[in-house]
């Protein structure tokens, strides 16, 4: 089975099947998800939606009854991950806690990501709206994701951007100008100076003249 076999392979943690059988929530949630999709595709109402609210109390994992998860999903540790209704997974992909596949539009049909074969979504990663993320693609810990991904690259940030593409590093390209910013501590005392300068430059010791002193 290749949701059993995925944590034994990419968690060097586990310690045999039946470790990831008993102590593995995010096994345990992608079985149960197993079932309720297989209840949700004959039509059933109500029961698959409220099977996958005691999924997501039991594990800590949210996954619509209506997602499409392709073979040897792992979650890991997974407290927190979210799988919106139209989110389709390939095989091979990996979720770490707090990953969030959500929607950004409130109209019927599609409206979240589609992740392709061998994809690992980093801690607390959102990615958000109908985009595509390439097979064996990478988004970093933290990061946002709101634009398709191309296959084999790596994606960090808020927004994502790629920094790697096919292992080699992508130069970052800046649509904003590049312009020098003042620095308004360096102004004022410029400022500043240049008055201290001014006020020497005007007093009468400086300029020769003889000073009465007072009797």
């Amino acid at each position: 089975m290749a949701d059993l076999r995925a944590p034994l392979a990419r968690d060097p943690a586990a310690r045999g099947w039946l470790d990831v059988v008993f102590s593995y929530p995010g096994f345990h949630a992608i079985t149960a998800h197993r079932l309720i999709h297989a209840l949700q595709r004959t039509g059933l109402p109500l029961v698959p939606r409220f099977l996958s609210h005691v999924n997501r109390f039991l594990t800590g994992i949210e996954i619509h009854p209506a997602a499409r998860i392709g073979a040897g999903l792992f979650i890991d540790h997974g407290m927190g991950v979210v799988i919106g209704e139209t989110a389709e997974l390939g095989e091979g992909v990996t979720l770490y806690q707090g990953v969030t596949l959500g929607g950004t539009s409130l109209q019927h049909g599609k409206r979240h990501p589609t992740l392709h074969d061998r994809v690992t979504v980093g801690v607390n990663a959102v990615v958000l709206g109908a985009i595509t993320i390439g097979e064996n693609s990478r988004v970093g810990a933290g990061s946002v994701v709101v634009k398709d991904v191309p296959p084999n690259a790596t994606v960090v940030g808020i927004p994502a951007r790629v920094v790697l593409q096919d292992g080699q590093p992508v130069r970052a390209v800046s649509s904003r100008p590049q312009v020098d910013m003042p620095d308004p501590n360096a102004q004022l005392i410029a400022e500043l100076t240049e008055r201290v300068a001014e006020l020497e430059r005007r007093s009468p010791e400086r300029s020769g003249v003889n000073v009465p002193k007072a009797v």
